[in-house]
């Protein structure tokens, strides 16, 4: 059974220091987080140092398939069939932010092993970074093989 008021009867209203108080911890909240914000400080923590950096292009294969260039090399180091739909929806993004800057292809991205095990994919023309391990073991382990693959002339 619930307890309804009276038919005409009024709420109990909240005490007006509790609203008072409740309205002004939001507005401080939304003040900070907009001065943070607006400060242009960076609130990520600092990366570990890079202990191997590779120079990667991604190109589409005629089967549906993505083809992985070592641009230092000068190599084929991969071929990822049309089912990989993490890769490909890691790459559509960066490729998606490099088109809404107005950039073509450009310069290849560089996946990044930093000296605390994470990996990080960056693209140097839009300065976008993707930390990989935030995705899991398994979806990081996609690019983390690219990483120290061998490269093989096509």
């Amino acid at each position: 059974m619930s307890a309804r008021p009276a038919p005409g009867a009024t709420p109990a209203a909240m005490p007006r220091g509790a609203v008072v108080a409740m309205v002004s911890v939001a507005l401080f909240a939304l003040v900070a987080a907009a001065a943070v914000r607006l400060s242009g400080v960076d609130v990520r923590a600092p990366d570990a140092p890079a202990l191997e950096v590779r120079q990667l292009r991604f190109l589409d294969a005629p089967d549906g398939g993505v083809e992985v260039i070592d641009v230092v090399a000068g190599a084929r180091i991969a071929v990822f069939d049309g089912e990989n739909g993490f890769l490909r929806s890691t790459l559509r993004g960066l490729a998606r932010e490099r088109k809404r800057a107005g950039f073509d292809d450009g310069p290849p991205f560089e996946l990044i092993g930093r000296a605390d095990g994470r990996l990080t994919l960056r693209d140097p023309t839009t300065r976008r970074i993707v930390d990989l391990e935030s995705f899991g073991p398994t979806n990081a382990a996609v690019f983390a093989r690219l990483l120290h693959a061998a490269a093989t002339r096509p």
